[in-house]
C-alpha cells in the first residue's frame, strides 16, 4: 500500500470514529435528554418542609427541618428507620436494630441541605420516564419531618433515576410533581442506601465493663473466669489462678471486641448456626452484668471457596444477632494469664500509709520517716525518725509515695520461686517497707539484680507471690539520709552577707 492510501484510510478511519462519537454524544447524553433545551434553572430543597419554593416565616431561607421518619427503598430491598426522643435514630425494618449514625446523618443532611438545581422536563411521557430511571425509580426516599414545631410535620417523597453522564447529575422527581429534575451526583450517594448501609455495625455493643459482675471464657488456647471484687471496682482473677486482676486490660479487651464491625448478616437460623461451626465455636464467652440478662458470645472459623471467614452470634435473652466479624476477633478474648493479671508491684492504700522505711541496701543503715500532725493546721507532714531526728523533704517523700502507688511491673517472671536469692533478693536488698499507724507491714518492696539483656530492667519482689521485672528507675528511693532530711536554714552571714549581729560602722 503507497504512503498516499495509508493517508487515506487514515483519514477515512478518524472520520468513522468522529461521526461515532457525535452520534455517542447525541444519542448517549443528548437524546435522553431532548427536552432539555428548555432547561430551567432552579434552586429547591429537596425536603421543602412547607411546600416547593416556600419561604421561611421572615421571607427568608427555611429553617433546617427535624426528620422523625424515613423510608429509603433500594435495589435491594426497603429500609425503614425512626428517630427516639433522644434524638437517636433506629432501624425499624426489615430488622429492629441501631442505624449507622454517619450514614443517617448524611442522608438527613442531604435532604434538608441539597437542592434541585434544573428543571429538565416539565411534562414527561412514560417513555421520558424510562429514559430517565423514573418508570421505576432506581432509589426512593419517603421523609417525614417538620420545621418550627412538631404539628408542622409533612411528608415527602423523592424518586431518583439514572445518572446523567455528561455531568455526573443524577434526575429526580417528587411524589406528586410530574416534572423531572436534576440534582448533584453527591445526593445519589448520600440517599442510595440500602439496608446494611444503614443499620449499625457495632455487632457487639454494648459491651460495657462497669456493668459486669462476671466474665467466664473458653478460647482456643486459653480460658480463665473473672469476677468483680467485692468492693464493685476492681476485678479478681479466680481460674486459672485467683489473683487480682489487670482492670485496664480487661477494659482495653473488651474495648477492643466492643469496635469490631460486622462485615455482613447472614440471615439467621439452626441450620446456618450449625453450617458456620457455631455449636462448636473456638470461642465461647458469657458476660453476666449486675443486672438483666447475662450475654453470651460465641465466635467460630469456617472456610468458604478458599477464604477463611469469622462469624460471631451474640444472644441476650430472646435476642440473637449473627454476623460475620474481621478474622482478629478470635483473639481478642483469648487472652493469657500473665496479660490478665494485674502488674501493681505494691497493693496499699496511700491513705493508709504513715511510715517508710527505706533500705539502702548493702548492710546501710535504714531511713525512717513518718506522717504526724501539723500543728498549725492538723495537716500532715513528713519527719524523719532516723538515724537522725529533722524534718523531712515533704514532696520528695510524696513523690516516692504516689510512684510507689502506680508502680506497674513491665513483665512476670518465675512463679513463686523456692530461692529468691538467685535473683538477688533478700532482706538486706535495697528497697522500702511501708507501714500504718500501728507499725504494721502494709508492703514491702525489695530490688534485685539487672535482668540479663534488658537494660534499665531489674528483678522485684512486691506484694505478689511472683517474680517481677520492673523498671530501675521508675521509683527514685532515698539512698542517704540527706536525700530526705531537710537542711537547716543557713545561720545569718553564713553566705557571705551581713551578719545580723555585727555592732554597726558608726
Amino acid at each position: 500500500m503507497s504512503p498516499a492510501q495509508k493517508n487515506l484510510v487514515t483519514l477515512l478511519a478518524f472520520t468513522v470514529v468522529a461521526g461515532g462519537l457525535g452520534l455517542y454524544a447525541w444519542y448517549g447524553v443528548k437524546e435522553p435528554e431532548e427536552h432539555e433545551a428548555e432547561r430551567k434553572e432552579v434552586s429547591e430543597q429537596l425536603f421543602a418542609a412547607n411546600g416547593a419554593g416556600a419561604k421561611g416565616e421572615d421571607g427568608g431561607a427555611q429553617s433546617q427541618p427535624v426528620f422523625t421518619k424515613l423510608t429509603v427503598k433500594a435495589s435491594s430491598g426497603t429500609t425503614e428507620l425512626e428517630r427516639g426522643q433522644d434524638g437517636t435514630w433506629r432501624v425499624t425494618a426489615p430488622v429492629s436494630t441501631g442505624a449507622e449514625t454517619m450514614a443517617v446523618e448524611a442522608l438527613t443532611s442531604a435532604l434538608a441541605t441539597s437542592r434541585l438545581t434544573v428543571t429538565v422536563d416539565e411534562t414527561p411521557t412514560d417513555a421520558d420516564l424510562e429514559k430517565y430511571g423514573l418508570k421505576t425509580p432506581v432509589f426512593s426516599v419517603t421523609a417525614t419531618g417538620y420545621v418550627g414545631e412538631p404539628k408542622n410535620e409533612r411528608t415527602v417523597t423523592l424518586h431518583g433515576g439514572i445518572e446523567n453522564t455528561f455531568d455526573g447529575s443524577v434526575y429526580m422527581r417528587r411524589e406528586g410533581d410530574p416534572k423531572v429534575y436534576a440534582a448533584p451526583g453527591t445526593v445519589r450517594w448520600s440517599l442510595d442506601k440500602d439496608t446494611f448501609a444503614l443499620r449499625s455495625k457495632e455487632f457487639l455493643g454494648p459491651l460495657e465493663e462497669p456493668s459486669f459482675q462476671g466474665i467466664e471464657v473458653k478460647a482456643k488456647s486459653n480460658a480463665y473466669l473473672l469476677t468483680r471484687e467485692a468492693g464493685g471496682t476492681g476485678w479478681r482473677l479466680v481460674k486459672p489462678v485467683s489473683v487480682p486482676a489487670d482492670a485496664v486490660k480487661l477494659a482495653d479487651v473488651l474495648t477492643a471486641m466492643k469496635e469490631q464491625r460486622a462485615l455482613s448478616f447472614p440471615a439467621d437460623s439452626a441450620e446456618m448456626r450449625k453450617k458456620l461451626g457455631l455449636e462448636t465455636p473456638v470461642v465461647d464467652a458469657r458476660f453476666t452484668p449486675a443486672t438483666g440478662e447475662p450475654v453470651r458470645l460465641r465466635l467460630s472459623q469456617v472456610t468458604e471457596g478458599g477464604e477463611t471467614k469469622v462469624y460471631a452470634l451474640r444472644e441476650q435473652g430472646s435476642r440473637a444477632l449473627l454476623g460475620e466479624v474481621p478474622e482478629n476477633a478470635l483473639s481478642i478474648l483469648d487472652v493469657g494469664v500473665t496479660d490478665l493479671k494485674d502488674k501493681s508491684v505494691l497493693a496499699f492504700k496511700r491513705e493508709d500509709v504513715k511510715r517508710l522505711v527505706f533500705h539502702p541496701g548493702g548492710g546501710a543503715e535504714p531511713v525512717v520517716v513518718a506522717s504526724v500532725a501539723d500543728t498549725a493546721g492538723g495537716a500532715g507532714v513528713w519527719e524523719v525518725e532516723s538515724p537522725k531526728k529533722g524534718k523531712a523533704k515533704h514532696f520528695r517523700v510524696l513523690s516516692v509515695l504516689s510512684a510507689l502507688d502506680t508502680f506497674k511491673a513491665s513483665a512476670f517472671g518465675e512463679a513463686k520461686p523456692k530461692s529468691w536469692a538467685k535473683y538477688g533478693i533478700s532482706d538486706a536488698s535495697r528497697g522500702v517497707v511501708l507501714q500504718g499507724a500501728d507499725g504494721k507491714e502494709l508492703a514491702r518492696l525489695w530490688l534485685g539484680n539487672e535482668v540479663k539483656d534488658k537494660a534499665g530492667t531489674v528483678y522485684a519482689r512486691g506484694s505478689g507471690p511472683d517474680v517481677l521485672e520492673v523498671s530501675a528507675t521508675y521509683v527514685e528511693l532515698p539512698n542517704t539520709l540527706e536525700d530526705v532530711l531537710e537542711a537547716p536554714p543557713s545561720p545569718a552571714g553564713a553566705d557571705g552577707g551581713p551578719d545580723a549581729t555585727a555592732t554597726p560602722t558608726p
